[in-house]
C-alpha cells in the first residue's frame, strides 16, 4: 500500500515559508535538502526535546503514544479519549488528509485544551504579546502561532462536538528557577530505532522542579484572527480563505502536484538547492527550477551575482518585487550611495564595492590605508585577542536563573608582542555538568589579562555583550570579589543600551570585525564579515601569512600553543588555501561545523553554533571519558584557531599597512 501523504505539522511549516516546497519535500533522492534532518541536533541546537519532556512534568499521569505508525496512533488515541478526563502526550489527530500529533492535549468533559510545547522565550511583562504595534501579528511568532491554529482547525473538524482550547507553553523570561540542576534531569538519548528520546531520573516528581518557568499562553483570540484572515497585513500563499488555503494546500499534496509560488525575497532561503557536484549526478536544484520556470533563465544566468548577496541591504525584497535580480542591474539611487567623510569606508560604498567586484571578477582586496593605519598606531603592545564561547540553556543549570540566561563557559587568548612574537597564552574551558561557570570564567580572564595595559581586541560585539551580562549577573549575587570584578569589566567594555549602569572603560576592547567593515573588503568573502570567511581571504592574498605559517612552526618554541604541535595551517587545493577551519577535526562525526551553525537561528551566534551545541552534548548525553576527551579538544582547538584568526588579520594589516 501506498504510504498516505498527510499534511501534517512539520509540512505544513514549510508551506507557511514556500507553498512550492511541499512538492520539493521528502523527495531527497531528487531534490536535496541543504538542511541537516537530525532531532538529536536540533534538541542539543534549542533544548526542544527537554522543554517539552518538562511540560509533560507539569502535566503528569498522561498517556503517552509512543509509536509512530499513524494508524496505531490514531487507534491509541481514540481509545484514551473515550475516559471522561484524560491527558494525552503526542496525541495524534486526522481529519480528512490532514495529521497532527500535539505535544499535550488534556480533555474534560467536552472540553479539549491543545497546548503546543516551543522551546522559545515569552515575556509575560510585555503587553504586546505575539502583536505589532500595528496590531498585527509579529512575524517573529507566525511559524508558533499558525502551527498552533492548524492544529486547532484540525481537531475541531476531527471532533465537531468539542469545544477546543488553544495554548501555546513557552519559556517564561521573567521566571527563575528555584531548584538547582533542574536541566540535569532531563538527559537526551537515542532508542534502538534512532528516535531521540528524553531520561529522566527514576522517581522523578513534580515538588522536583521547583516553581514552573513555562508558562501557558492562551491564543483563541489569535486563532480566530488566522482563521477570519486578520491576524496580518496579508494572507500567507494563495488568496484564499484560511481553511480552504489548507485544504488547496492538503489536495496538492496528497495529489504530489506543484503549487507555482511567485518569486520572492523568500527565495534566498530555499534549502532545496543542488551544488556542481549534485547537479552532475542527476540531482535536480528546486530553487532553479523555479526560478527556470517563471523567468525563464538558463543556467548561465545563475553564474551572474544575485542580489541576494549584497551586504546588509535592506531592499533586496523590493529590487525582487520590482524584478531587478541581478546585482550588476543595482544602482546607486538603489543604495542610497554616501560615500564616506571620513577616511573609512561607508555602508552603502561597501555595498557598492562589493557590486562592482562582483560584477567585474575583480578578486583584489580593498583596504582603506589611511584609515587603519591611524587607529593602528593607538593600539599599545602587548596586544591581547580573545575569543568567548558561549550558551543560553532554555532549562537552566542552578536555581536564581531565567531561561536561557546566557553563560560563558569558554574563552582563547593570544598575544602578540611589539617584536613580532606570537603565543597562545592561555584558555579557559568548563564542562563540568550541572556547573555554573560565567564567575570562573571571568576570574580566569582577569587574570590573564589583569598583567599589563595592553590593547584587547575582540570580534563582532559578542564578548562586549556577554561580559555586560555577566556584569548585570554579578550584581544579584552575594559573590565575595563581585565589586571588584564589575568594576574591572567596566574598564575593558563599554556599557551596552540595555544597560542601567553606564560607562566606556579606558581600555575598553577593540572590534575586528568593526575595523573590517570599515577599512578592508575582500571579494573573497561574498560580503560576509565572519572570521570564518575572511581568514581564507587574507591567507590566499598574503604571500607573507602562506611563507610563515606553510612551516611546521605553530605549536613549537617560535610560536607557542596550548593545544597544537608541528601545525602547517597553509594547505592548498586546486591552487586555493583550504579554509584552515577544515583542517579541524568535525565536533560532530559525519556533520561539517557549517551545518552545525546552521542551527542557530540567532546569526550573530551562528559562527558559534557547533560549540555551542558541543557544550550541550556534554551537559545532556552519556559519554564515556574518551569521548568527553575528544570533544574537549575540540572545542580547544576551535576556540584556539578563533584567536589566531584575529592575529593573523592583524599581521596581514601590520605587513600590508606598516611594510608596503
Amino acid at each position: 500500500m501506498t504510504k498516505p501523504r498527510y499534511l501534517t505539522k512539520s509540512v505544513f511549516k514549510l508551506a507557511l515559508e514556500c507553498p512550492t516546497k511541499l512538492y520539493y519535500a521528502k523527495k531527497t533522492n531528487i531534490y536535496p535538502d541543504s538542511r541537516v534532518d537530525d532531532p538529536l541536533l536540533e534538541a542539543l541546537a534549542e533544548g526542544g526535546f527537554q522543554v517539552g519532556e518538562l511540560a509533560r512534568q507539569y502535566y503528569p499521569g498522561g498517556v503517552n503514544i509512543d509509536v509512530m505508525e499513524h494508524e496505531e496512533a490514531l487507534r491509541q488515541t481514540n481509545e484514551a479519549l473515550k475516559l471522561e478526563n484524560v491527558v494525552i502526550y503526542e496525541a495524534a489527530v486526522r481529519f480528512e488528509n490532514f495529521f497532527i500529533r500535539a505535544d499535550v492535549l488534556e480533555k474534560k468533559g467536552n472540553l479539549i485544551r491543545l497546548i503546543e510545547v516551543k522551546a522559545k522565550s515569552y515575556d509575560q511583562k510585555d503587553s504586546s504579546g505575539f502583536l505589532k504595534s500595528n496590531g498585527f501579528l509579529s512575524p517573529n511568532w507566525v511559524p508558533y502561532v499558525f502551527d498552533i491554529a492548524f492544529q486547532k482547525h484540525v481537531t475541531l473538524k476531527a471532533f465537531p462536538k468539542f469545544r477546543v482550547n488553544a495554548f501555546l507553553m513557552l519559556a517564561d523570561k521573567t521566571a527563575r528557577t528555584t531548584v538547582d540542576g533542574l536541566n540535569q534531569k532531563f538527559f537526551l538519548n537515542r532508542d534502538k530505532d534512532g528516535r531521540v528520546k528524553i531520561v529522566t531520573p527514576p522517581g522523578l516528581k513534580r515538588d522536583d522542579l521547583g516553581g514552573k518557568i513555562l508558562v501557558e499562553v492562551k491564543v483563541d483570540d489569535i486563532c480566530e484572527d488566522i482563521f477570519n484572515d486578520t491576524a496580518l497585513p496579508e494572507k500567507p500563499g494563495h488568496e484564499k480563505p484560511f481553511p480552504k488555503w489548507l485544504n488547496y494546500l492538503s489536495d496538492h499534496y496528497k495529489q504530489d502536484k506543484k503549487i507555482i509560488t511567485p518569486i520572492s525575497i523568500v527565495c534566498k532561503n530555499c534549502e532545496f538547492v543542488c551544488d556542481s557536484e549534485q547537479e552532475k549526478a542527476g540531482l535536480k536544484s528546486g530553487f532553479k527550477e523555479c526560478w527556470k520556470a517563471q523567468l525563464h533563465w538558463s543556467d548561465t544566468d545563475f553564474e551572474q551575482p544575485l542580489v541576494f548577496g549584497i551586504w546588509d541591504y535592506k531592499r533586496k525584497a523590493r529590487l525582487i518585487e520590482e524584478g531587478t535580480y541581478f546585482m550588476k542591474d543595482v544602482t546607486d539611487e538603489d543604495l542610497n550611495l554616501m560615500p564616506s567623510e571620513s577616511e573609512d569606508i561607508s555602508r552603502s560604498e561597501r555595498q557598492r564595492m562589493q557590486i562592482d567586484k562582483a560584477v567585474n571578477k575583480d578578486d583584489i582586496p580593498y583596504t582603506e590605508v589611511e584609515g587603519l593605519r591611524n587607529e593602528m598606531a593607538s593600539w599599545k603592545f602587548p596586544l591581547h585577542f580573545i575569543d568567548f564561547e558561549t550558551t543560553a540553556l532554555a532549562i537552566p543549570i542552578n536555581r536564581n536563573l531565567h531561561p536561557y540566561e546566557g553563560i560563558a563557559f569558554q574563552f582563547s587568548h593570544h598575544v602578540a608582542n611589539s617584536d613580532g612574537s606570537i603565543e597562545h597564552k592561555g584558555q579557559y574551558l568548563n564542562t563540568n555538568r550541572g556547573t555554573f561557570p560565567s564567575f570562573d570564567f571571568l576570574r580566569a580572564l582577569k587574570k590573564e589579562l589583569d598583567q599589563d595595559e595592553g590593547t584587547i581586541f575582540r570580534y563582532a560585539a559578542h564578548e562586549n555583550t556577554y561580559l555586560n551580562f555577566i556584569y548585570r549577573q554579578l550584581k544579584t549575587t552575594n559573590e565575595p570579589d563581585k565589586e571588584e570584578l564589575c568594576e574591572w569589566i567596566t574598564t575593558i567594555t563599554h556599557s551596552s543600551d540595555s544597560q542601567a549602569d553606564k560607562w566606556e572603560g579606558e581600555r575598553d576592547m577593540v572590534d575586528l570585525c568593526r575595523m573590517v567593515r570599515l577599512y578592508h573588503y575582500d571579494p573573497y568573502t561574498k560580503g560576509s564579515n565572519s572570521i570564518k570567511k575572511v581568514l581564507p581571504a587574507i591567507l590566499n592574498h598574503s604571500k607573507y601569512l602562506q611563507d610563515k605559517y606553510s612551516k611546521p612552526v605553530y605549536g613549537t618554541a617560535a610560536i607557542p600553543s596550548l593545544n597544537f604541535k608541528d601545525q602547517v595551517w597553509i594547505k592548498t587545493e586546486d591552487g586555493k588555501v583550504l579554509n584552515p577551519y577544515k583542517l579541524l577535526k568535525p565536533l560532530f562525526e559525519g556533520v561539517t561545523d557549517e551545518a552545525l551553525d546552521s542551527f542557530i537561528t540567532d546569526e550573530n551566534l551562528a559562527d558559534g553554533g557547533a560549540a555551542m551545541m558541543a557544550y550541550a552534548k556534554m551537559q545532556f548525553m552519556e559519554m564515556t571519558e574518551s569521548e568527553r576527551k575528544f570533544v574537549m579538544d575540540g572545542l580547544l582547538r576551535y576556540c584556539e584557531l578563533d584567536t589566531l584568526a584575529m592575529v593573523m588579520l592583524w599581521e596581514y594589516w601590520n605587513y600590508e599597512v606598516c611594510c608596503t
